[in-house]
């Protein structure tokens, strides 16, 4: 838990959270706050299994999972190679793409050039390639009187994508299992903000109100996502959809190897909607770790 990424302290909420339900469960658990000295405190803690609680960059970009697997010690969630993959939302979508799952137009561009002159149509969307919790995301509007104006924290190459209208939704999968969706309610966009915070955050709607053929469309996507990463154990996969374009208007826009699991997180909502309590859905995880898939 924890880490050094931009996420560290919804990283460190979601730790928190999964040590106590994994204690309710019935086993030992060792909080480790992971910095330089993490291969030190796993040889001294010695464990069965690592439950995987961070978040953001070197937790769930296949970085710790090389070293799990160095060391030899099963892990929880993707492995390697899913978990780098889905971290970069450009290789990620050319997987989607090549399964036949909807995404929209998108590419990787220097910062300079981007704040130089718009390289799409607008409106559109600018954020990192390798972040995640809407870490770096601006929306460039229609009546944006130039190209943006990018913070400092922003990486030197950056992805553009079409901005997507519509309704903000989200399915999580467990191993073969798609849960039910959740609509995402705010005053605004589903920015950092929203997600976390337990007073003004967005309001969920799980499962979501939407039409028979919709939640299936979606559940089906987030399965095929889940399978076409080879992700393992728990993922959640993002969608806009427009409501005016039925089947069509559905976007797939990326999909979350490391799911929150704070308080105010989404997986461990859909799954207590689909009759899975939190010490449960944390226990399958411990007993599905591996380091050889």
């Amino acid at each position: 838990m924890g880490g050094p990424s931009s996420e560290r302290e919804v990283s460190l909420s979601s730790g928190h959270e999964c040590a106590e339900a994994l204690r309710v469960a019935g086993f030992n658990v060792t909080e480790i706050d992971a910095g330089a000295d993490l291969p030190a405190r796993l040889a001294e803690a010695a464990p069965d299994c690592v439950f995987n609680a961070l978040h953001g960059r070197w937790g769930e970009d296949g970085c710790v999972q090389g070293l799990l697997e160095w060391l030899r010690i099963p892990y929880t969630h993707s492995g390697v190679l899913a978990s780098s993959l889905a971290m970069d939302k450009t290789r990620a979508k050319e997987a989607f793409r090549a399964a036949g799952l909807p995404v929209v137009e998108s590419l990787l561009a220097d910062k300079a050039e981007v704040m130089a002159a718009h390289v799409l149509p607008v409106p559109y969307v600018v954020k990192s390639n390798n972040e995640g919790s809407s870490v770096n995301v601006l929306i460039v509007t229609e009546g944006a009187n130039g190209p943006p104006v990018l913070p400092e924290t922003m990486p030197r190459t950056v992805m553009v994508e079409t901005y997507v209208p519509g309704r903000e939704l989200t399915c999580a999968v467990l191993d073969d299992r798609a849960f039910c969706v959740t609509e995402l309610l705010t005053d605004g966009w589903y920015d950092y903000t929203a997600k976390y915070a337990a007073v003004g955050g967005a309001r969920h709607v799980c499962p979501a109100l939407l039409p028979e053929e919709i939640s299936e469309a979606m559940r089906d996507y987030a399965l095929r996502a889940h399978r076409a990463l080879g992700c393992r154990g728990l993922s959640r996969a993002d969608f806009r959809w427009d409501d005016t374009r039925g089947l069509d208007g559905i976007v797939l826009l990326e999909v979350n190897t490391q799911p929150g699991m704070t308080p105010t997180s989404l997986a461990p909502e859909q799954a207590a909607a689909d009759g899975i309590t939190f010490p449960e859905l944390c226990a399958w995880l411990v007993e599905d770790a591996s380091c050889d898939r």
